[in-house]
C-alpha cells in the first residue's frame, strides 16, 4: 500500500513512559482542590500523593503494613500541572536494606509530557508490632501479592 493509498488515522501520539524503568504506577487527576492560588498543581498535593502510593508500594515489597517513611532526599520540581491534567507517579525500588526500601521517584504530566517532578532517594521502614524496625528478609522486587501474611490478606476479617 502506497503512503496516498494508506488510510488517514486520528491515532493519538504515544506519550513517552517514564524513564528509568520505573516499576509501580498510579495516575491522579489534577481537580480544583489540589491547585494553588497561582491555579496549578500545589506541591503539597504531590508530595501527598507519592507518600500514599510509595508506602502502599513499600508494604507489598516488605509484606508489611506498619510501614514509616524515614527519608526523602531533595525534591527537583520541573514543571506543573493544571485542573484537568492527568499525571503519572512512576516508583522503582532501588535497593533492600535490611529492615528498610529504598526508592526512587518520577512524575510526569501525561498531558503535556513533560516531567514534573523527580526524587532519587525515598526511604521507607518496616516496623514490628512494638514500633521497632523489623528485618524483612527480601532482596529484590516482587510483582506478587503473596508477601502480605496470611492474616492481612484474610476477606473475613
Amino acid at each position: 500500500m502506497t503512503d496516498e493509498q494508506a488510510p488517514a488515522t486520528n491515532a493519538i501520539p504515544a506519550v513517552p513512559s517514564l524513564e528509568d524503568g520505573m516499576n509501580f504506577h498510579t495516575r491522579k487527576w489534577v481537580r480544583p482542590e489540589d491547585l494553588n492560588a497561582n491555579g496549578t498543581l500545589f506541591g503539597g498535593s504531590l508530595l501527598r500523593w507519592i507518600d500514599d502510593e510509595a508506602v502502599v508500594y513499600a508494604m507489598i515489597q516488605l509484606g508489611n503494613q506498619r510501614i514509616v517513611t524515614k527519608y526523602i532526599s531533595e525534591i527537583n520540581f520541573r514543571s506543573s500541572a493544571v485542573q484537568g491534567d492527568i499525571i503519572e507517579i512512576g516508583l522503582k525500588a532501588t535497593h533492600f536494606g535490611r529492615t528498610s526500601i529504598t526508592m526512587s521517584c518520577r512524575v510526569r504530566n501525561i498531558i503535556t509530557s513533560e516531567p514534573i517532578l523527580t526524587i532519587d532517594t525515598i526511604v521507607f521502614v518496616g516496623l514490628d508490632e512494638f514500633g521497632r524496625p523489623k528485618p524483612h528478609g527480601f532482596t529484590d522486587v516482587t510483582f506478587d501479592r503473596d508477601r502480605f501474611p496470611e492474616g492481612l490478606r484474610n476477606p473475613g476479617r
